[in-house]
């Protein structure tokens, strides 16, 4: 019998299928997402957590094809039930902290590697109405047939502690939770509003300049996923790449 790769918060800290420093990453998440006397910027996801509409995954490294199998697993999983679950959802994949010290250039690439590689081992097809370049505003990275918005959290976020973890972490937000949710919609306009507000006092940077809503002209997802502590960095084109079968119908893998 396969090993149970998608957790529910309740069940983590008492699994046996959660690894020790997976429950201390969890931990970790748990206070920072939950605290009220610095409360978290991002409120779906707290809000998501209350509710336990979040879900939860461990592997290793994105560096090994059992461990990037793993997280696709999972990540399948969820998306085959999303839906089910609530409407502010999301998936958290948490990755084993290292000794060694990484750079946030380091941890830029790791993230791009990581999506690459689960793109790779995609069963579907990038999803017919969802541009497959980054460069149109319409973009999302896509996974099992559904768009989604990516977050990358790592250790080596220091002035953007929205964006800070103990190990390298990413959360998947599918694109369905946002429905209904644009810069002129009511809670729209409410949802940002209360981020940028805690944002102020929740970093030590103001809030990034790359932060837009989708769809609108000018608007690049990619640009949202991975942010630096420094908001006058900017990472020229996006690192993510299309395998060869969905841009000239023919298979080749990074593997």
């Amino acid at each position: 019998m396969a090993s149970k790769m998608l957790f529910r918060a309740n069940e983590i800290l008492e699994s046996t299928h959660v690894p020790f420093w997976g429950k201390d990453a969890f931990q970790y998440f748990q206070s920072d997402i939950l605290s009220e006397e610095n409360p978290f910027p991002c409120i779906l996801g707290v809000e998501g957590f209350k509710k336990d509409l979040l879900r939860f995954s461990f592997v290793t490294t994105p560096y090994n094809y059992q461990d990037i199998r793993n997280a696709a697993s999972a990540l399948r999983e969820y998306i085959d039930t999303f839906k089910t679950i609530g409407r502010y959802t999301s998936f958290v994949l948490f990755f084993k902290p290292e000794h060694k010290e990484r750079s946030m250039e380091e941890y830029e690439t790791m993230f791009w590697d990581t999506l690459t590689f689960l793109h790779q081992i995609d069963q579907k097809k990038w999803p017919q109405d969802i541009p497959k370049d980054p460069k149109d505003p319409l973009w999302e990275f896509c996974f099992h047939g559904e768009p989604i918005f990516v977050v990358c959290n790592t250790p080596a976020h220091s002035l953007r502690k929205s964006r800070k973890s103990r190990g390298f972490m990413i959360t998947f937000q599918p694109r369905w939770v946002f429905e209904g949710m644009t810069g002129d919609s009511k809670i729209g306009r409410h949802v940002q509003k209360v981020v940028r507000d805690r944002l102020k006092t929740y970093d030590d940077v103001s809030a990034h300049p790359e932060l837009g809503w989708y769809g609108q002209q000018g608007n690049r997802e990619w640009k949202q996923y991975f942010l630096h502590d420094d908001n006058n960095y900017t990472t020229g084109q996006c690192p993510f790449k299309l395998k060869r079968s969905e841009q000239h119908g023919r298979e080749k893998s990074l593997y």
